[in-house]
């Protein structure tokens, strides 16, 4: 008999990656102004453009409040864990981190990763995969971009 339980079905092995795949990272998250405000009290962003409806609205180019881009940042690499970094030994490294458009209080946000590289490791028993990750909105338009380089093992030996 064999038994099976969540973890084996939460990240990838080495041998899983293959250059060219595209992960459509679920569910989406929809970003509410109160996950927003708790985000900056949390990381003590208290910039006015995240958290002061008058001062987004009066003084700014959008006229209403802007997501904190960390907390984007954050959902999406999040998004990405159950397919990518599940069972990773490390995140090696955030290679770039671009916010490409503003999320706005109500934007739902969605990712997607795509493998660019992969090569193992000198003592062989672990390889490192780089990745793409990008968050898009209800609309499809991308928000957030970022790179990195994901320390992983391989697959056991069967036994």
């Amino acid at each position: 008999m064999t038994v099976y339980d969540g973890r084996d079905k939460f990240g990838r092995y080495y041998e899983d990656f293959e250059v060219g795949d595209v992960y459509k990272h679920w569910p989406g998250k929809t970003i509410t102004e109160a996950m927003d405000h708790l985000f900056c009290d949390i990381t003590m962003n208290h910039h006015p453009l995240h958290s002061d409806r008058w001062y987004a609205e009066e003084e700014t180019q959008f006229k209403q409040n802007v997501v904190v881009g960390n907390l984007v940042y954050s959902l999406v690499l999040g998004m990405s864990v159950p397919d990518v970094s599940g069972k990773a030994i490390a995140n090696l490294e955030i290679e770039s981190l671009k916010h490409l458009k503003p999320t706005f209080h109500g934007d739902t946000i969605r990712a997607e990763t795509t493998v660019l590289d992969k090569r193992e490791t000198s003592d062989g028993t672990r390889g490192i995969v780089t990745v793409e990750t990008r968050g898009f909105n209800q609309r499809g338009e991308e928000v957030c971009y970022f790179r990195r380089k994901v320390m992983v093992p391989k697959r056991p030996a069967s036994g």
